[in-house]
């Protein structure tokens, strides 16, 4: 089982995700994750992107793309995973339709946790208040003002994937607003629609 998770910062992707590797056994690729490991592990990929880092720039699409298709040839990998924050960018889109083409691998699914981003800018605001009023400090990602340009910057780079996948067919939305479990339920529930095999395969661990 292959997929992907869209939706902006604060739909709660990463707590899904999450979710997903335990009932499914399968790993959940960030890039940020995917950077350090291949810097640590010293691949020749993982070299060139450590000396962008260190120069203090930005790792370029090349470099990004590479990376995550190195991850996906390693062996706990080989049953599916899920993409969490990746591709980001139509350029990065077209890369991973590349990479899985070459593979002779298919996306099973691409989830959109859809949101209400007034309601969610709001309930950032009322974290950072209950953070102040306990005397705990503010997580940046709790600041609305950071918290709105990190939204402005999904829409900007990423929200263009939500039409690139819905053209292709692959494109399933969940109701982000609703609690946790209920998002879970609704997950499942189109996982099992649109790959039945797949997501019985995974959930008994073959």
């Amino acid at each position: 089982m292959r997929l992907i998770l869209l939706g902006p910062p604060g739909a709660g992707k990463g707590t899904q995700a999450q979710r997903l590797v335990e009932k499914y056994g399968i790993p959940q690729l960030s890039t940020g994750d995917m950077l350090r490991a291949a810097v640590q592990a010293g691949t020749e990929v993982g070299k060139r992107a450590k000396a962008v880092m260190d120069a203090g720039e930005l790792v370029s699409d090349a470099i990004v793309n590479a990376i995550v298709a190195e991850r996906i040839d390693q062996a706990d990998c080989a049953r599916g995973f899920i993409l969490d924050g990746y591709p980001r960018t139509l350029v990065q889109a077209d890369a991973v339709e590349s990479m899985l083409s070459a593979r002779r691998l298919t996306l099973d699914a691409v989830i959109e946790l859809v949101v209400d981003d007034k309601a969610l800018v709001g309930r950032i605001g009322k974290r950072a208040e209950e953070a102040k009023a306990t005397g705990l400090p503010v997580r940046k990602d709790d600041n609305p003002a950071v918290f709105e340009e990190r939204l402005k910057e999904y829409y900007k780079k990423t929200s263009p994937l939500i039409g690139y996948y819905y053209a292709k067919g692959k494109l399933r939305g969940v109701d982000g607003m609703a609690d946790i479990d209920a998002v879970t339920r609704q997950i499942e529930a189109v996982l099992t629609a649109a790959t039945p095999a797949a997501a019985q395969r995974s959930a008994n661990g073959k």
